[in-house]
């Protein structure tokens, strides 16, 4: 499709020079416009978008001078190409032409074939700088067109790597197999996996005796190391929900134990992390409470059209949030379920261990290179399934609580009459358990049941 004829606009006060000029650009093939004053060429100017502007200089009421200077200060009129044709053949007037930002400046009276050169040449270079800014305006809508960091991934390995910060490599290969142009509104598979949750305790009552500045930097130093636990044992980054970690294990056939070791692995860096506490303004250690379960979930992209983020979701999800809550109950800093200590035992090429029907209790613990202690059978708020949840103490090279493992022969043993309905018998252990170890809530909680089986806590409070 050919160009459109070159608009110029005719500036100047002497009808007799418009109508000469006008003339030579009709010869020319160019469209001419012409105004008589500054305040008349400045309103067509802003109707009609002119290629060029030829300006006289010496015009009453508004010198030619003036309408550049203002045409320059209008955005849309700026990059017009302005060439001052006047009498005046001073330094001075050369010079506040240039200042006024105007392209060329030629004297009266007029070489016609010197000012048709430089119509041609200016209106060339102004074609090739629009051709190059309509270029890169081009790119930049097509870039835009495409979500933000999507796009500054494909451009430049450095925000490539950024982009990985926002979404985990493991998400990508799920939901882009293709590349990140193939990533759509619910690009989704099922899958099974481990998940863990991680939450800080009494968050909330941290932040309100600290200002947001304060709050952030431990916040995000507590978050690097928990990440690095996390990464280090295979798992990724769901996302970070305000004080709380969901990461997710998927590596095929070992995804119950990656998750258990990295949970061990964070209660150890949480541990470093609280000896630095005081850096950070913390006047109390910072406590957590971690929930793991296992089972499928759908790996994806939820949202809208306009906005999509990758994340997880399914019961595996639900539960390992409800497993968490639960450690507060139970004053465990790790609770997991009976499905993800079966498909540990299972990675270790042990017997797999039956998840055990509603009305069955497991006389031994399943074997594992974890420390564990069986806690209670619940079924979760929300939940149909009855689980049975165990406490992680860590492993031999990693030992979580020492008092908890050096009484934990007695503790299984108390469990174990519990389930015969030995109550009393149950209760000495109990008793054996708390003597060793006062701050051993789980201990004292079956203490308690069992004092209440045996109508001891009804006499207690009595006589009290």
């Amino acid at each position: 499709m050919p160009n459109p004829t070159p608009c110029i606009l005719l500036v100047d006060d002497d009808r007799t020079n418009l109508f000469l000029l006008e003339e030579l650009l009709l010869c020319e093939g160019y469209t001419p416009l012409t105004a008589t004053s500054g305040t008349e060429a400045l309103e067509m100017a802003a109707k009609s978008m002119p290629d060029l502007i030829l300006l006289d200089v010496m015009m009453p009421d508004m010198d030619g001078f003036e309408v550049c200077r203002r045409l320059r200060e209008d955005t849309k009129l700026q990059g017009v190409p302005v060439v001052f044709l006047t009498a005046l053949d001073d330094d001075d007037s050369r010079l506040r032409g240039l200042e006024m930002m105007g392209d060329d400046y030629l004297t009266k009276p007029i070489n016609s074939k010197l000012l048709l050169t430089k119509i041609a040449s200016i209106l060339r270079l102004s074609q090739m700088r629009s051709q190059q800014f309509q270029l890169e305006i081009s790119q930049r809508v097509e870039e835009q067109s495409r979500q933000q960091i999507i796009a500054a991934w494909e451009v430049n390995d450095n925000i490539s790597e950024k982009f990985r910060l926002f979404v985990p490599e493991q998400y990508l290969t799920r939901i882009a197999p293709k590349g990140v142009e193939s990533i759509q509104l619910g690009n989704a598979r099922d899958e099974e996996i481990t998940v863990l949750l991680c939450d800080i305790r009494g968050f909330a009552a941290i932040a309100e005796s600290q200002s947001a500045r304060e709050t952030f930097e431990w916040l995000n130093a507590f978050f690097t190391q928990m990440s690095q636990a996390i990464t280090a044992h295979l798992g990724f980054i769901d996302k970070f929900l305000g004080d709380a970690i969901l990461a997710v294990f998927d590596r095929v056939g070992h995804h119950a134990e990656d998750a258990l070791n990295a949970a061990v692995a964070m209660l150890q860096s949480l541990s470093e992390f609280n000896g630095d506490r005081h850096q950070y303004n913390l006047e109390q250690p910072v406590n957590v409470g971690i929930g793991i379960h296992t089972g499928i979930g759908s790996i994806g992209t939820v949202g809208s059209d306009d906005r999509m983020d990758s994340t997880v979701i399914g019961d595996v999800v639900n539960t390992a949030a409800r497993l968490q809550e639960l450690t507060k109950l139970y004053g465990c800093p790790i609770l997991t379920s009976d499905t993800t200590i079966a498909h540990v035992r299972a990675s270790f090429n042990t017997a797999i261990l039956e998840v055990h029907s509603n009305d069955q209790f497991p006389l031994h613990l399943p074997s594992t290179s974890f420390s564990t202690r069986w806690v209670d059978r619940v079924t979760p708020r929300g939940k149909r399934r009855i689980l049975d949840l165990y406490e992680i103490l860590g492993t031999p090279s990693q030992p979580l609580d020492g008092a908890k493992l050096k009484s934990l022969s007695f503790y299984n043993s108390g469990i174990q009459a519990w389930h015969q309905e030995e109550f009393s018998r149950a209760l000495g252990y109990f008793q054996q358990v708390v003597e060793q170890n006062p701050a051993d809530t789980m201990a004292m909680l079956y203490l308690e049941r069992c004092q209440t089986k045996l109508g001891l806590m009804s006499q207690q409070t009595s006589a009290s």
